[in-house]
């Protein structure tokens, strides 16, 4: 064990620096390698070091000269050229193959030669570390962007700003991955050429990306063909309903096929008008009357019974003031609703569940005739019941196939969120009262 001590900082001469670095004792040449006063051709010769924690100390020094780092460059060990790769980005910015000034031509050279090496790890170091350097080294930066492996070349792709459009539109035209197109799908700012050579891809996943990409430039056109083909392709529709500056006519187009929540997410914009918004709720009454029987046209009843102004079925006011009667009695129990079911008097269960629910009755009709499996959800939650009544009322009632019953014929849940059977809510709500007009 060696029993040789160094002196202190500074007080380093060259012949001792010189004898410590063929000093057969690892630990002296490590402490050697880590000093700041060793002489730089001291440390270009420590970079040869036989132990490779030797090495890496020297990649660590910042006296350590340039002409060290082209010798670890090629370093067996991965440990010290990812080190070196850390180390060295911090001289990229203004780097390029024009340099006169010889260290930084040679730390130009050592990122080019990290930016190829074998092992992904330190090029994804490489890229991590220049992904927002905005003068780092653009055929550096090209390269890396290029990269099969994509640790490597996502980072740059979607931050770096040395990529111009023209870069962006080479690579696209490569026919790349699934990750190279969301990679730059989710660039800062993507252009209008780089939107339309995504979404000339057909690459859903990429283009999915892209149409969330609020900041992304994406011509009209270019949009209009998206949402011709949407309909297909699920993952489009939310960012397509949550596109900012959507048209009037492409969010009524929307809404012919997309989810209920995301209807409801149509109808929150606040960008769209009255008039849209009076169109997104028609297009959606009729999908309603297309994937089901549809609402049977209601008899016209009294304008206004007891104060309350709503297009009732004669059959309806009588229930319904029956209903009332129960409830202030205590007797409108979800008992009472199940026998009304059973007893197929559907007039008793629509006002039931109306009264229970602080519901319009002609909304509560509206639903239930609706064979909407969503909506009698929706109103017999809000009457305060249990999913087995949603699915005994779908069935018996609205004539709901047991396998189509929304929440299923279980009953251990109604199949949607509150906020979905609220929007069920609004929207017949709405239903009824233009059938009231």
């Amino acid at each position: 064990m060696s029993t040789i001590s160094l002196p202190p900082e500074g007080r380093l001469g060259y012949k001792e620096a010189k004898e410590l670095a063929r000093h057969p004792d690892a630990r002296l040449r490590l402490s050697l390698a880590g000093r700041r006063d060793v002489p730089p051709e001291i440390l270009y010769y420590l970079a040869d070091d036989p132990d490779p924690d030797v090495r890496r100390a020297i990649v660590a020094n910042q006296s350590t000269p340039a002409l060290a780092h082209l010798v670890l460059v090629d370093d067996m060990d991965e440990g010290v050229r990812a080190g070196l790769a850390e180390r060295i980005v911090r001289l990229a910015p203004g780097l390029n193959a024009d340099e006169r000034d010889r260290a930084r031509q040679t730390a130009y050279r050592v990122l080019e030669r990290l930016a190829e090496d074998q092992i992904p790890r330190v090029r994804q170091i490489l890229s991590e570390a220049l992904k927002d350097v905005a003068d780092a080294p653009a055929d550096v930066i090209n390269r890396l962007a290029r990269d099969v492996e994509e640790a490597v070349s996502a980072p740059v792709l979607e931050f770096s700003p040395v990529l111009r459009d023209e870069d962006l539109l080479d690579i696209i035209g490569e026919n790349p991955t699934t990750a190279t197109l969301s990679a730059i799908s989710r660039r800062a700012r993507v252009g209008a050429d780089v939107a339309d050579a995504i979404a000339a891809t057909d690459d859903a996943n990429a283009i999915a990306v892209l149409l969330a990409n609020a900041s992304a430039q994406i011509r009209e056109e270019t949009l209009d063909q998206l949402i011709e083909r949407a309909e297909a392709c699920p993952i489009w529709h939310e960012p397509l309903v949550h596109r900012p500056d959507l048209r009037q006519d492409a969010a009524v187009r929307l809404a012919h096929f997309v989810a209920d929540r995301l209807i409801q997410a149509l109808i929150e914009r606040q960008d769209l008008s009255e008039e849209t918004l009076r169109e997104v709720r028609r297009v959606v009454h009729r999908r309603l009357e297309d994937d089901g029987a549809g609402p049977v046209p209601m008899q016209r009843g009294p304008k206004d019974v007891g104060g309350r102004a709503d297009g009732w079925m004669n059959g309806l006011i009588a229930a319904y003031e029956r209903a009332l009667r129960m409830a202030e009695n205590g007797l409108l129990d979800e008992t009472a609703v199940v026998e009304g079911i059973k007893a197929g008097d559907s007039s008793f269960v629509i006002a039931a569940l109306a009264a229970k629910g602080g519901l319009s009755p002609a909304l509560a009709q509206a639903a239930v005739q609706s064979s909407s499996g969503r909506a009698i959800a929706a109103v017999v939650w809000k009457a305060g019941l249990s999913p087995v009544v949603s699915a005994h009322v779908q069935i018996h009632l609205a004539g709901i196939p047991p396998g189509d019953v929304v929440g299923g014929i279980e009953g251990t849940g109604f199949g949607l969120t509150d906020s979905e059977m609220l929007w069920q809510i609004e929207m017949f709500g709405q239903i009824a009262a233009e059938e009231a007009t």
